[in-house]
């Protein structure tokens, strides 16, 4: 079993920030993670409308569409949408991520410690496995 990680970002290095500070496995007790790169608005509600994301990661930076838009208008959207993990520029924007309704926020640039306790704690509401 593993857990798919839909990643939205315009910037390549972004998401490249986000795969390797989760790596193949961000805690023993989630499962394993394949990630679904989107680096457009279309991508990303294109592959939520087919469904199997367990976790959103959007990049609150990204243009045109930002990621706290971008979680706004799923979670208005998307039935049964999953949660959101916000990536943003700095501490202060967090009642931003509390705006858009995003579960979890972590700063940019990704720290990988942060950023993978973050994505495991939710996705330890989807699919928990024994260590």
């Amino acid at each position: 079993m593993t857990a798919t990680v839909l990643v939205y970002s315009d910037d390549a290095n972004t998401r490249e920030q986000v795969r390797l500070a989760a790596g193949r496995r961000p805690a023993p007790d989630v499962p394993p993670v394949e990630f679904l790169e989107c680096a457009t608005l279309p991508a990303v509600l294109t592959a939520l409308d087919r469904g199997g994301v367990d976790v959103c990661v959007l990049d609150g930076e990204a243009t045109p569409a930002g990621g706290m838009g971008v979680c706004r208008q799923i979670k208005d959207e998307i039935f049964n949408c999953p949660p959101v993990l916000l990536l943003i520029g700095r501490p202060q924007d967090s009642w931003l991520a509390t705006w858009s309704r995003a579960e979890s926020a972590v700063t940019l640039p990704v720290d990988p410690v942060e950023f993978s306790g973050a994505l495991a704690a939710l996705l330890r509401g989807r699919h928990a496995v024994e260590a």
